[in-house]
């Protein structure tokens, strides 16, 4: 059994100065870390000013990067088993959210997650399953990961964005039909968005996608 690390990463703003007002959780994907997504915190700091950024760094050292992290592994391993240590990450990035909100004085609902391929992956699992619905989750080029008692583990119905682009080679653009099929028939309010020609990555689009559809969700908040 793997042990217990704690989970830390960078952070950036809020841009207006101050105590934040939202956080935002960029969750990095396979080989990366934290770093890799905190490039997206100035372009939405522009709107959503009050909001702090933070960016863990996922728990385990990569199997395929000598200097990247993972959530968790794909090597020689099915559904079950990478769903298991979907559960054992989840487990200990709910204890950092926790920990980040309290220190912030925060609530879910003043929370957003945004991942990219396995942090996608992550980002879904664990918004579902916190006890409180955080104000939204954005997903780029990643896909669902299926419990067979996932309509009994579903705690929270968040707004989700899905974005995926049609020339993914590493995540099968597939994904993206199924994970907004079946999210949406366990309740959830899905908007998903195609990105013709694109390979695994975030375009210039699919970031103005992202944060509008932060804006929105957070626009309560603001009024």
């Amino acid at each position: 059994m793997r042990r217990s690390v704690e989970i830390t990463g960078p952070s950036f703003g809020p841009a207006a100065g101050g105590k934040p007002q939202r956080l935002v959780v960029l969750l990095h994907g396979f080989g990366a870390d934290g770093n890799d997504l905190l490039g997206l915190a100035p372009y939405w700091a522009r709107d959503l000013r009050e909001t702090e950024f933070i960016a863990p760094h996922a728990p385990f050292p990569c199997e395929a990067a000598p200097f990247g992290r993972q959530w968790f592994g794909f090597e020689g391993r099915d559904e079950a088993t990478i769903l298991a240590e979907t559960r054992t990450a989840a487990g200990m990035l709910d204890v950092f959210l926790d920990a980040e909100l309290a220190r912030r004085g925060l609530r879910d609902e003043q929370m957003a997650l945004v991942g990219f391929s396995q942090g996608t992956m992550m980002a879904l699992h664990v918004a579902l399953r916190r006890a409180h619905t955080v104000a939204a989750v954005v997903g780029y080029s990643g896909r669902l990961i299926v419990a067979q008692d996932m309509a009994v583990e579903i705690k929270s119905r968040p707004r989700i964005l899905l974005v995926h682009g049609t020339a993914d080679p590493v995540v099968p653009y597939a994904g993206l039909a199924h994970a907004a099929q079946t999210l949406r028939s366990l309740g959830l309010a899905v908007t998903a968005e195609s990105r013709p020609g694109l390979a695994h990555a975030i375009d210039e689009e699919g970031l103005k996608l992202g944060g509008q559809f932060l804006r929105a969700a957070f626009a309560p908040q603001a009024a």
